[in-house]
């Protein structure tokens, strides 16, 4: 699915989201008689752009929300409006493969969610829509490959932590650049921290959200960024959500701060901000959510190349805990029994050449206590120490397991272990533990490695730590994945360079990663 774009694409990537010309609107889809009955919507009513996610061989989500005071609650009548939709075979629209009318309501915030089928595997798409006489940015997206196909190759993004307030999305404009295959988005897409003036951006608010209104605010603000919105409008993207799109820290049901947020206070609050993320994410109706609970966990097949097991590390895990003791207890959970047994069957049952698992947070062990003795971030995987190393005793009969997570705002990037406690211990899977989009903004590299590197000696299964923001980029194929390390020289600027930090290789068949 990689290689070099087309004359048609390469062109498409240099404009982003184009939307239609006042020429090319007289080519609308829609008849006549259907274009005069249509109620008039103010510009801007498509200001939150398009997107396009989980995608099938045959089928793809298609996503927009009708907008035209995105800030304020969205500026859309409190009625039932009809959107007309259409995906073709070329930028142009002479090529036309599907059609219809979906209904944006004002219960689900006027988003749309289109779940497209009938399509060809392994094919680029471009989708657009129509409501009010307006006409959406145009999207491309592509399906996935054919369920049988062994052969190809899958180029995917891996981003998480975009912390508005810390710093502009760049490294989405030379993610575009790269054209991938998916973006695999695997947490932090928003920040719930009040407004502060101390960064290069600032919150809109007057506090944290809380309601539906306030996390629909939020939410419209970070779609406004022009590099996440092209982004979104040049491939299929696949969530996934961790703490900050509700509340720092929280676990199950339970807040940061129970002391400060009382247990119907928090359900209220998990209640909306769900609401809100199945608004304005790509995702299909099967997570739109049932109150308090929302349906994340889900598998993803690309052929028979690559399997992806996205997990939700969040709504079932227990409550941290806050010592080493605590976390070797046996009855703590950041899974869950249902969502563990799935994983582990979808694992073991897997015809893929490679099997990818989305982790909210780390897996591999950082042990951030120099010397003797052990010290965890009981927050990662690490504090959940039984579960975790059960997990990993499976890794060791798992065809080429690969853990791409997001979380810390730095790149981390090891070798999975059998037992972190013995050195000698088998690998038994690698890790990419991607770096944030902008949260830590322009980070101090040298008290970045002040304060890491003396802990190397204690981490010998690290591979490349590194604290420039930025993505990971995975080229995958049969024989293995090539991954780099793409990192820009500013987020507190509008526009940035990018380069290659590292590079690495996973050998099909040979657990672990190497640098490159």
């Amino acid at each position: 699915m990689t290689g070099a774009p087309s004359p048609d694409r390469r062109r498409f990537l240099t404009t982003g989201a184009a939307v239609l010309t006042a020429a090319a609107s007289a080519q609308l889809w829609l008849p006549a008689s259907a274009q005069a009955a249509e109620t008039p919507l103010p510009d801007g009513v498509f200001a939150l752009g398009v997107a396009s996610g989980d995608p099938l061989p045959d089928g793809i989500v298609l996503w927009t929300r009708l907008a035209p005071d995105p800030l304020n609650g969205g500026g859309m009548p409190d009625t039932v409006v009809p959107v007309a939709w259409e995906i073709a075979e070329d930028e142009r629209f002479r090529k036309p493969v599907r059609r219809g009318t979906a209904h944006a309501r004002p219960e689900y915030g006027h988003s749309v969610h289109v779940d497209v089928r009938g399509l060809r595997p392994g094919r680029t798409y471009w989708y657009r829509f129509r409501a009010g006489g307006r006409i959406s940015p145009t999207g491309r997206t592509r399906t996935a490959p054919h369920p049988h196909a062994r052969g190809g190759s899958l180029r995917v993004a891996l981003a998480s932590c975009q912390n508005w307030q810390h710093g502009y999305f760049t490294p989405y404009a030379d993610m575009l650049a790269q054209d991938p295959d998916v973006v695999l988005f695997v947490g932090d897409y928003i920040y719930e921290s009040t407004p502060s003036s101390a960064g290069p951006r600032r919150h809109e608010g007057t506090g944290e959200p809380y309601t539906l209104a306030q996390y629909r605010n939020r939410y419209a603000q970070y779609r406004s960024d022009p590099d996440l919105a092209a982004m979104h409008a040049n491939a299929p993207w696949v969530v996934t959500f961790d703490d900050h799109e509700v509340d720092n820290d929280w676990a199950g049901q339970v807040p940061q701060d129970p002391d400060k947020q009382s247990h119907d206070a928090f359900v209220a609050r998990l209640t909306a901000a769900f609401q809100a993320y199945y608004e304005h994410m790509p995702v299909r109706a099967t997570a739109i959510p049932d109150g308090p609970h929302i349906q994340m966990y889900r598998r993803l097949e690309f052929g028979r190349l690559a399997r992806l097991n996205v997990l939700d590390t969040r709504q079932f895990r227990s409550d941290q805990v806050t010592s080493q003791a605590a976390a070797e207890d046996p009855s703590l959970t950041m899974l869950g029994a249902a969502q563990k047994q799935w994983l582990l069957d979808g694992l073991h049952d897997s015809p893929a050449r490679w099997n990818l698992i989305a982790s909210q947070i780390m897996m591999a062990e950082t042990d951030i206590l120099p010397g003797e003795g052990k010290l965890w971030y009981y927050d990662a995987w690490d504090g959940y120490q039984v579960e975790r190393n059960a997990l990993l005793d499976e890794f060791a009969s798992i065809r080429n397991p690969v853990v791409l997570s997001g979380d810390r705002h730095l790149t981390m990037i090891s070798d999975l272990k059998k037992d972190f406690a013995d050195a000698s211990s088998d690998v038994v899977g690698a890790e990419f533990v991607g770096t944030s989009i902008s949260s830590n903004g322009d980070q101090d590299q040298a008290a970045f490695h002040a304060q890491f590197d003396p802990l190397r000696a204690d981490n010998p299964h690290w591979k490349v730590i590194d604290a420039h923001r930025g993505y990971h980029l995975f080229d995958i194929r049969r024989d293995g994945i090539d991954a780099r390390v793409r990192v820009v020289d500013t987020v507190v600027r509008p526009q940035a360079t990018a380069s290659t930090f590292a590079t690495l290789r996973v050998e099909a068949d040979e657990p672990g990663v190497r640098v490159v």
